[in-house]
């Protein structure tokens, strides 16, 4: 009996002593034990929004400059130019996965490059018929979307402590791409088809995917929390199918020297130098 008395003691005891500092809790307490449970539930994200300007530094042994080399023996007061430099701008979107690796995704658009010539040339196809050309055009454009991974060897960017050091990173990315080339009126194309082609020229045209790998570095500035980077890559593109379809669903292709086996496959492969300027927000 004195053995319950005693247990039912020390219940009333435990109970007081609990009340007791139930009582001595603060506001303050409360609210702290709160947020740790609201943050254990919701773990901040870390990403950033980027513009960036780019120069391609083309291959100089592609069909596209054997083609301008042959058709500048077909005009008799001009020539057209090798593809050497192309300039571009992307937009990127990207999220830090770990310590050190993220994920983006990015569209980019080639500004026109290649030729544009104003005046009358002479030109004589290899077809044979001499012809009058009003104003010389071989431009081509470009688009793609690609996705990525950054591996920040150095420096990885963390949430809420904004770095002061330069920060080395490795990247790869895996995108598809667009490519218009605009040819001047009067060029002599080969018909594919077996019967004659209705229509004249118009933009030749053609995708592919690309791959881009390469090194860079980044660096906070003082202005609005934006963060500089270059980036030195090497993109493998090269457009196999171009070309276009007359009203008679034919194709129309465009040769070096007029022969199928001389089909102008773009190849637009080479080095790329990339500046960017990056801002990294969280949520």
């Amino acid at each position: 009996m004195n053995s319950i008395k005693a247990v039912i003691a020390a219940l009333l005891v435990i109970f007081a002593y609990s009340s007791v500092m139930s009582a001595t809790q603060t506001e303050q307490d409360i609210i702290n034990k709160y947020l740790q449970k609201t943050e254990k539930k919701h773990k901040r994200k870390l990403g950033w929004i980027s513009g960036s300007y780019i120069l391609n530094r083309i291959n100089r042994d592609n069909d596209y400059n054997k083609f301008a080399m042959h058709q500048s023996e077909n005009f008799t007061d001009a020539s057209l130019s090798w593809l050497s430099q192309a300039p571009a701008f992307d937009i990127e979107f990207g999220i830090v996965l770990s310590n050190r690796i993220a994920w983006s995704l990015g569209g980019e658009y080639w500004m026109k490059f290649g030729e544009s010539q104003t005046g009358t040339f002479e030109y004589i196809p290899d077809g044979g018929v001499p012809t009058t050309v009003t104003d010389i055009v071989s431009e081509l454009s470009v688009f793609g979307v690609s996705t990525g991974v950054q591996y920040y060897l150095t420096n990885p960017p963390v949430i809420g402590e904004p770095s002061s050091k330069l920060s080395i990173k490795a990247t790869g990315s895996v995108g598809y791409y667009q490519v218009n080339w605009d040819v001047w009126d009067g060029y002599e194309n080969l018909n594919l088809s077996t019967s004659l082609p209705s229509g004249t020229n118009t933009t030749y045209s053609g995708s592919a995917p690309g791959v881009t790998m390469g090194m860079g570095i980044e660096y906070p500035t003082n202005l609005f929390g934006m963060v500089f980077g270059f980036d030195f890559r090497y993109l493998y593109l090269n457009f196999n199918n171009v070309g276009w379809y007359n009203s008679l669903d034919q194709e129309i292709i465009a040769t070096w020297d007029f022969t199928e086996d001389s089909r102008v496959n773009l190849g637009l492969s080479g080095f790329r130098g990339r500046l960017e300027l990056k801002r990294f927000f969280s949520w």
